[in-house]
């Protein structure tokens, strides 16, 4: 049982500098492990990706040996970010370039080279106790996990599995199935809204069947549906869990909800065109919030990672990494591509989460001396079998309130 949740937020926690820097010490900086990408973005040797955690830089890579690294983007001699480009392969000298001074490491992050370091001509170059191994790039704990890289800045972390937890690890699990990951490309958006409206968008399965007309018409989200909503055991983490139904008028469901458009037609329904996959089981929407920085998603056949990047109290980037399975047909990718058109920036669902996530930091910004309300359900935070309720809000808040005061 997770006790002691808040179900009244203040709504200084969106809008407050102090309490932002505070998060990015004991949650991003601190003992939690942030994701940072999938496997199959870096495939070869020599392959990098640059991501942030929180606000600090950081590199993915992979070495000669197959192995996963991810390092502070920082070069040790005068600061500067190492690497600009998104993605790419550092070439067959297989070694990170400082641009500024040209300080060079391995993909692991040991320094390797520094120019004139006994000087030129007899004059200059590094004293007698400069050791290269006392500068190396800060390296982070990494965890692969299902194709999924995690990495963390705290050297006694938890094991990834221990994290996640007994009861949101399977799901997980579920998703990734152990399958050779196919990468389908990227969506990404700055949504000028503080980052824990993210996390709470994705536990709130109060507002789908209200806001978005595409899920309460056509049945892909709805409360008259087969569902569970669970938490990790410490509320940090959280899974909703549904099956799909044929939507429709159902009066308890529908009447009076301006969202829901009788009326509404498909031009080409291929978008809902729904193929049952072997590893479903019953649900067919799985969304898995792992706290502090990422959401799996699986919405019928459109499967992607959604990274929260947070970029100060009022203002965020969300990456969007659509994938699929090296075992799918062409039928198949095409359906998962076709179906990530409702999520994604302009997405036909996904658009009206970054509207009302931006309206509702304007009005906390007005209003800081004003509080969330989190009552739907009641006041505690345990497993429900139903839709109707705000248990995995008060969860995490009851989580968030405890790290915070550590």
């Amino acid at each position: 049982m997770i006790k002691d949740v808040p179900h009244r937020i203040p709504a200084r926690l969106y809008t407050d500098p102090d309490v932002y820097a505070d998060e990015l010490t004991k949650i991003f900086y601190g003992k939690h492990w942030s994701y940072v990408g999938l496997e199959v973005e870096i495939p070869a040797p020599g392959d990098f990706k640059t991501t942030f955690i929180g606000e600090r830089p950081v590199i993915v890579t992979r070495d000669q040996s197959g192995e996963v690294h991810v390092l502070e983007n920082r070069c040790q001699h005068k600061g500067m970010r190492l690497l600009q480009a998104p993605f790419g392969n550092v070439g067959k000298g297989n070694r990170i370039v400082c641009a500024y001074h040209q300080w060079c490491y391995k993909l692991n992050g040991a320094l390797v080279g520094v120019p004139y370091r006994n000087g030129v001509n007899g004059k200059g170059g590094y004293p007698p106790e400069f050791k290269l191994k006392e500068h190396n790039v800060g390296r982070l704990r990494v965890a692969c996990y299902q194709g999924a890289v995690f990495a963390s800045f705290a050297a006694d972390i938890e094991s990834i599995e221990e994290y996640l937890g007994p009861v949101v690890e399977p799901y997980i699990r579920r998703t990734f199935h152990g399958a050779r990951l196919k990468l389908l490309g990227y969506t990404r958006q700055r949504i000028r809204g503080n980052w824990k409206l993210m996390q709470e968008n994705l536990k709130d399965p109060y507002h789908p069947a209200l806001l978005h007309a595409f899920f309460v018409t056509f049945g892909l989200w709805r409360p008259d549906q087969k569902s569970k909503m669970l938490t990790d055991a410490k509320g940090r983490h959280a899974v909703m869990i549904s099956t799909r139904s044929t939507g429709g008028k159902n009066d308890e469901v529908t009447a009076g909800v301006t969202s829901f458009k009788e009326d509404l037609k498909l031009a080409d329904p291929s978008i809902i065109d729904v193929a049952v996959e072997d590893w479903w089981g019953e649900p067919t929407v799985v969304m898995q919030t792992i706290f502090p920085s990422v959401i799996i998603q699986q919405q019928v056949n459109s499967l992607s990672t959604r990274q929260i990047i947070p970029l100060g109290p009022d203002c965020f980037d969300f990456v969007w990494t659509h994938f699929g399975f090296e075992s799918d047909d062409e039928a198949m990718t095409q359906r998962r591509l076709r179906q990530a058109n409702l999520f994604g920036p302009a997405g036909y669902v996904s658009l009206e989460d970054g509207e009302v996530i931006e309206f509702s930091q304007i009005a906390h910004r007005g209003y800081p001396q004003g509080e969330v309300l989190a009552e739907l359900g009641g006041h505690d935070a345990e497993a429900t079998d139903h839709m109707v309720t705000e248990n995995m809000i008060r969860a995490m808040y009851g989580y968030y309130k405890d790290v915070m005061r550590s």
